[in-house]
């Protein structure tokens, strides 16, 4: 299973995901779900995969040899919502050709969280779904999530505004990934975060936090901390105060 999230505040983008890509008894993989396309001071896409890891693959692979090549690809489209279009027609091309050659009903389908910037115009997020059409995000709940989205979405719904800062919006997106680690054995770190401030086209900053990371265990040691200190204030039932007395 996967989760993945983008966020899309005033001050620019964030994105998180974690690598698990198998999880057992006997035996666990990763695989990196984010990856970026990044042309410094000219367009940067950041890329966030979940479903068939055939097809994901795929999709990326397919992604980086058409920027070598003549033909639409992440270099040559004009705006967000041309990217967005262009992987979503390569992810059911690819899955065609998959389900083409199978004999044993696999799923191969993939959804995509696409975000970036192009020099001139604003940082756009969109979601791609297995079909190929795709999605902003909307004005109230400024985030897309794909995979295991339920463990991860109350701090998300109760936090993220557009105004949100973007480094409180990365902090939440990190939270938001821990409490889905805790709740369902096949997410898992490590996690990859990258936040993109707004018109910054180098790449902003992306982290790899492992379950040893300092960072990122004081941050979810924090976290408990905090939930248990509210629980704590919480008002009384009427009887506990009178047991009290």
């Amino acid at each position: 299973m996967t989760y993945c999230v983008g966020i899309h505040v005033h001050d620019g983008l964030v994105f998180a995901a974690d690598s698990r890509t198998n999880a057992g008894i006997d035996h666990v993989s990763t695989y990196s779900k984010l990856h970026s396309f990044i042309w410094p001071r000219e367009r940067v896409f950041v890329l966030l995969s979940a479903g068939n890891l055939a097809t994901t693959q795929g999709v990326v692979k397919r992604l980086h040899q058409d920027c070598a090549q003549d033909g639409p690809n992440l270099r040559s489209v004009a705006t967000l919502t041309e990217a967005a279009d262009y992987i979503g027609q390569v992810s059911s091309e690819l899955q065609r050709q998959q389900m083409a050659r199978d004999t044993s009903s696999t799923s191969f389908e993939a959804s995509f969280i696409l975000g970036g910037q192009i020099a001139g115009q604003p940082t756009e997020l969109f979601m791609i779904y297995p079909q190929g059409n795709c999605i902003h995000e909307s004005q109230s709940h400024p985030f897309l999530q794909i995979g295991e989205i339920k463990y991860g979405k109350p701090i998300l719904d109760r936090v993220i505004g557009r105004e949100t800062s973007l480094e409180t919006a990365a902090r939440c997106a990190l939270v938001s990934l821990n409490s889905t680690i805790r709740s369902n054995l096949t997410v898992g770190a490590p996690i990859d975060l990258m936040i993109l401030p707004r018109d910054a086209l180098d790449g902003g900053y992306r982290l790899h936090l492992t379950e040893d990371d300092p960072f990122y265990r004081d941050l979810g040691e924090r976290w408990n901390e905090g939930l248990m200190a509210a629980l704590d204030h919480l008002p009384h039932f009427f009887w506990e105060d009178r047991n009290s007395g």
